[in-house]
């Protein structure tokens, strides 16, 4: 990517602090949803381009659980938040106390549920990051899917139009106690978006 030609192990750090922000405040608002304490292990934060998101969640045909938005604002883009459906099930039972059946299917209540907690959860994240960076960020009403990761970010694309060339991983694992469920936020921005963060952070764009 052109804009990391210069200085690319410092836009890095920034962008693994925005990483780590966004999903340290992603897991308040979990512990707030839950009402009990929700720790976070240290996030992974990479870049990486947009056709091998499928490949990081499984493969195209890996069955996944997302919730999707668009971002509106002076930083536009796309955001997703991923996980397997096996993790989905454990967030349902064992964070927040619901009862689910077995299977990788979700009933229309589980699906309700994992709907509005990946709603906070993405919500959460592009607040902290529109705070970090002071600029306008606007979510759209967020969507839920259940299907084969390549057809679900097929569908974002056609919700959504053409997407940036790079996304922004953010490898996140919530613990309760003895129990931990995996999510993966992708932070899909326009491809003028990461220019913006980072002029809005003081970030030098040409200098190493």
């Amino acid at each position: 990517m052109e804009l990391f030609k210069h200085g690319k192990d410092f836009k890095m750090d920034v962008l693994k602090e925005v990483g780590n922000i966004g999903a340290g405040n992603a897991a308040t608002a979990l512990s707030q949803l839950l009402n009990k304490p929700i720790d976070m292990a240290v996030p992974k934060v990479q870049l990486l381009p947009f056709e091998e998101i499928a490949d990081c969640v499984g493969g195209p045909e890996a069955i996944v659980l997302a919730v999707f938005l668009r971002v509106e604002g002076e930083a536009p883009g796309n955001l997703f938040f991923i996980m397997t459906p096996e993790a989905g099930k454990k967030l349902l039972k064992r964070l927040a106390g619901i009862e689910v059946e077995e299977g990788d299917s979700f009933n229309e209540m589980e699906q309700s549920a994992l709907s509005e907690i990946g709603n906070i959860l993405a919500g959460s994240y592009l607040s902290s990051l529109a705070d970090f960076t002071r600029l306008s960020m606007t979510p759209t009403v967020p969507g839920l899917a259940i299907d084969m990761a390549g057809a679900v970010l097929g569908y974002g694309l056609l919700q959504f139009g053409e997407m940036g060339d790079d996304a922004l991983l953010i490898n996140t694992t919530f613990l309760e106690g003895q129990y931990e469920v995996e999510g993966q936020f992708f932070l899909i921005p326009d491809p003028q978006t990461f220019a913006q963060i980072f002029e809005a952070l003081g970030v030098p764009l040409e200098h190493d």
